[in-house]
């Protein structure tokens, strides 16, 4: 009953098993019926295996990819989707992925199928086909095999791998500050005597490599350089060599020397006759130097030298050198004095390159490491070992300073020719030999033993003076009083003196005085009296003519008795037959008595 209903059911569900298998194998399914199925991220790659009827059986002779039904590997691909009458039997389906180029690559392509390269060429020419996705128009068009002049850029593409063969290369990085020098392996051959080839333009930076054969361009090196970026560049094509770009320093002027241009015309004039100085875009040395900067120079077609153009210090010192190390082969000078001394000294040297000059300088010399060694090493040195020959080792070892200025005046001459300036001349160390070195000691020492002696001398008579001025100090104090009392009396004397010339003129202008009173009193009374007497005068004349002259003289008389105090009755009495005569005369008497009295006896009179 039970094997009744098993098989029952199997009869039932006899579908189940074709409908797994179709869905398990549904392609080879569907191929049995000539019908293709291609997944969306893919194409197929159809392979005729055999051509029964027509007259393109079989493939030309040296062809891989059949391009009219020919038995073998179709140009033509598959799209995702569903096709027919592919039959098993008559065709090969090969699925193949899309092709994908990630970011940052490139894909280089190679043909196996095509013309034959042309001679010289080591490229395929460039076809338009859809960057290769239509292999019918690459081989239509005259498509050539080998390697392909144009790359496939990132992204996603339907590419007959039977035909194409992709590799993947990274894309050309030029970082910052940096260059790229590029080689290229096709183009025109380089002419005879150039170096690199020249700038074309339309080629966008090689990334079209066709269009820069097409302009143009010579295979090998090339003038033009890449800058810094991201370029799609086909590596069988061209390569990259990354270069730091060209510094030129500050203080610095970059001399342009190039390889590649037309031919130079000398542009240095008549006064110039040691090399030739171009202009830009000339072979030779460019006239015009680079200022301080950097710049995207191709080093291998031209070459910068930079020059310093500020003050340069070079030393002839062995195992001393500047930054520069323009002097690190310079060594001290070693020179023979006219008396036969060897000696060595060590010399600085400091020099100027004017800007404008600096192509000069590279035109005679290439380098200014060759201007040291050829000019400035011999220069120095011989005036140095010819300064000494003239002087004797110790005459030259006192007369540094004078060597100094006369070795900076003669050396900035005759570097004046040679487009340099001579800034300064310094003498370092001397290095004198021993035994004249010995001689100078023992001199030194006899010079300095002389200076000792001087100076005991010197001071033992300080000494003396010393003794002496405290023996002249301890009877200061006496000296002092006897200059004291000395000058006391002096000062006294000198007083004395003085007040006796006071005294004197005291009195004398007193006496002058006293006489001028008396004569100005004398005067004044004699003209008071003089009035007064003339005054009277008239008075008494006006008396006389009043009263008569007789009258007047008897009122007088008898005014001045009545008071002078005589006796109005004479003790002498005479007579006289004339009574008025003999008053008179009486008075007169008395008068003359009392005089003669007086006169006799003076002390009695004033008692």
């Amino acid at each position: 009953m039970e094997s009744m209903d098993f098989t029952s059911m199997i009869h039932g569900y006899w579908w189940i098993i074709p409908a797994v298998f179709f869905l398990l194998f549904y392609r080879w399914t569907f191929r049995l019926f000539g019908a293709v199925i291609v997944p969306q991220d893919s194409l197929a790659i159809v392979e005729k295996k055999f051509v029964i009827f027509g007259k393109n059986r079989t493939l030309p002779d040296g062809a891989i990819i059949a391009l009219n039904g020919e038995a073998g590997v179709q140009a033509d691909t598959l799209a995702p989707g569903l096709h027919w009458l592919y039959w098993p039997w008559q065709y090969s389906i090969r699925l193949q992925p899309f092709v994908t180029i990630p970011e940052g690559r490139v894909g280089v392509v190679e043909s196996r199928d095509g013309k034959p390269l042309s001679s010289g060429r080591v490229l395929a020419r460039h076809i338009e086909c859809g960057a290769y996705q239509d292999a019918r128009a690459f081989l239509s068009k005259g498509g050539e095999r080998g390697p392909q002049i144009t790359i496939i850029p990132p992204g996603t593409y339907r590419i007959n791998t039977a035909l194409f063969s992709i590799a993947l290369e990274p894309v050309c990085e030029i970082e910052d500050n940096m260059v790229g020098i590029v080689t290229t392996r096709e183009g025109k051959p380089l002419l005879t005597g150039e170096i690199a080839g020249k700038e074309v333009s339309g080629h966008n930076m090689f990334q079209d490599a066709q269009a820069f054969v097409d302009n143009g361009g010579c295979k090998g090196l090339q003038e033009q350089v890449i800058l810094a970026g991201r370029y799609f560049l086909n590596p069988r094509f061209a390569t990259v060599e990354t270069k730091e770009m060209t510094d030129v320093p500050i203080a610095h002027a970059g001399v342009v020397i190039s390889y590649v241009g037309d031919v130079g015309v000398d542009i240095s004039g008549e006064s110039f006759k040691h090399g030739n100085l171009v202009s830009r875009g000339q072979k030779g040395v460019c006239a015009e130097p680079l200022d301080p900067g950097k710049y995207p120079i191709n080093t291998y077609t031209q070459k910068v030298e930079n020059v310093p153009t500020a003050n340069v210090v070079l030393n002839w010192a062995t195992g001393k050198s500047e930054a520069h190390k323009l002097d690190e082969k310079l060594s001290t000078i070693t020179v023979r004095s006219s008396d036969g001394f060897t000696f060595n000294l060590d010399v600085s040297q400091i020099i100027h390159i004017p800007r404008n000059d600096a192509p000069k300088v590279i035109a005679r010399f290439e380098s200014v490491a060759n201007l040291v060694t050829q000019v400035l090493e011999p220069t120095i040195g011989n005036y140095f070992r010819n300064a000494a020959q003239g002087a004797d080792a110790i005459d030259f070892l006192k007369g540094r300073k004078e060597r100094q200025e006369d070795a900076r005046l003669r050396i900035s001459e005759a570097l004046k020719e040679y487009n340099v300036g001579a800034v300064d001349t310094l003498i370092g160390d001397i290095n004198p030999p021993v035994e004249l070195m010995k001689t100078l000691t023992d001199r030194k020492i006899a010079q300095q033993e002389q200076i000792t002696f001087d100076n005991q001398r010197a001071a033992e008579v300080t000494r003396k003076e010393l003794e002496q001025a405290r023996a002249i100090a301890a009877t200061q104090a006496r000296v002092v009083d006897a200059e004291r009392s000395v000058q006391i009396a002096d000062f006294n004397a000198q007083a004395a003196v003085k007040t006796a010339e006071g005294n004197a003129k005291a009195k004398t202008t007193n006496a002058e005085a006293d006489a001028m009173v008396v004569k100005t009193v004398g005067a004044a009374e004699a003209t008071k009296v003089q009035a007064v007497g003339s005054a009277e005068a008239n008075v008494i004349k006006l008396k006389i003519d009043s009263v008569g002259q007789d009258n007047y003289a008897r009122i007088e008389i008898g005014r001045a008795l009545s008071t002078s105090g005589f006796k109005l009755v004479p003790d002498v009495m005479t007579g006289s037959d004339e009574g008025g005569g003999s008053v008179v005369n009486a008075l007169l008497a008395v008068m003359l008595k009392d005089t003669l009295a007086k006169n006799a006896d003076p002390g009695k009179t004033k008692a």
